[in-house]
């Protein structure tokens, strides 16, 4: 009797070729999925392929505002995973454009492929803040589940892992400046999660073991200021930086005038941002909606950044911090 081979489930992935979509990508890959990896220069993501066998990554174009190009990249999945997200707003990238409208978007064509749906937030997010970004963040949470009651959200704290925005981006600071800004002091709280760990809970997701109509709360082992951090940070680096403190009126300032740069490092709405703690909610863990109420133990920062910070090391001093 021959063996009908069933064929791979199709996992659409908006925002595949970023930091977060390639762990994603490679973690699918690795179960066998086939993916199909939605961005809007698929000729900019050829690096995605080699994550997985021949053929079973495929990039194709879709721009979140414009609704046809959603739909077709949506066209035959079973599942479907949103992580497009913008941390300032540039033309028609809009926070509202990208993380309300966009976010529906993508969960009206999964409702109408009848695919499963997985869509990444921000802790944060929340309606009543001051911050556009976390405003925009929680009408995008609302859209889908009013579209899609039993999609799965995320609300990651800040990502880590090699190639992030964050630890590389002070870390490559500190190798010229002699000193780093801590706005308001650097005591807001962050609870910083592993990449890694982010891409696994997407991916039992698409497995189905994860409980949808839920929204998952995602941080790391530690809850650290972010002067604790930059204090890791240049522990682990090899070199001393002066830590200065920023009053909030003058924070307030630099990112009204560096917002108004193409590629801003600070925009107003980020030091909004900076005045909330950004850290996993009590009811959060009570209720499982965690990486550890769904069985993922967490890996710290103290584990994970030496791997990819001791490049930043000064000349002759490159031996890795986990191997001295």
């Amino acid at each position: 009797m021959t063996e009908i081979l069933e064929t791979p489930k199709l996992v659409t992935v908006f925002g595949g070729s970023g930091f977060v979509g390639r762990n994603v990508v490679q973690a699918l890959a690795r179960r066998g999925y086939r993916v199909r990896v939605a961005v809007r220069r698929p000729d900019l993501a050829g690096h995605v392929q080699p994550l997985g066998n021949v053929g079973q990554i495929q990039p194709v174009q879709a721009n979140l505002r414009v609704r046809w190009s959603v739909d077709r990249a949506v066209e035959g999945a079973d599942h479907v995973i949103n992580l497009v997200g913008i941390l300032h707003q540039s033309g028609r990238q809009t926070f509202n454009a990208v993380q309300d409208f966009g976010a529906r978007a993508v969960a009206e064509a999964a409702r109408a492929a009848g695919a499963r749906l997985t869509h990444m937030s921000a802790l944060g997010a929340d309606p009543r803040s001051r911050s556009i970004y976390a405003r925009t963040k929680a009408a995008g949470e609302r859209a889908v589940l009013e579209t899609v009651p039993d999609a799965v959200i995320t609300r990651p704290s800040i990502i880590f892992g090699p190639e992030d925005g964050f630890f590389n981006r002070f870390a490559n600071m500190a190798r010229y400046s002699p000193f780093l800004p801590l706005i308001g002091g650097g005591e807001t709280l962050f609870q910083p999660v592993f990449v890694g760990d982010v891409a696994e809970m997407i991916a039992r997701s698409v497995d189905g073991t994860v409980d949808g109509g839920r929204i998952y709360e995602l941080g790391g082992p530690d809850v650290s200021t972010f002067r604790e951090l930059m204090e890791e940070m240049l522990e682990v680096i090899g070199r001393k930086r002066m830590l200065v403190s920023v009053p909030w009126f003058a924070a307030e300032i630099q990112g009204m005038l560096l917002g108004m740069l193409p590629n801003p490092p600070l925009t107003r709405d980020q030091v909004t941002l900076l005045r909330s703690n950004n850290v996993v909610s009590d009811a959060a863990v009570d209720e499982g909606r965690t990486l550890e109420g769904i069985g993922i133990q967490a890996q710290s920062t103290n584990v994970i950044l030496p791997g990819y910070l001791w490049s930043y090391r000064p000349a002759g001093q490159f031996t890795r911090r986990n191997e001295a």
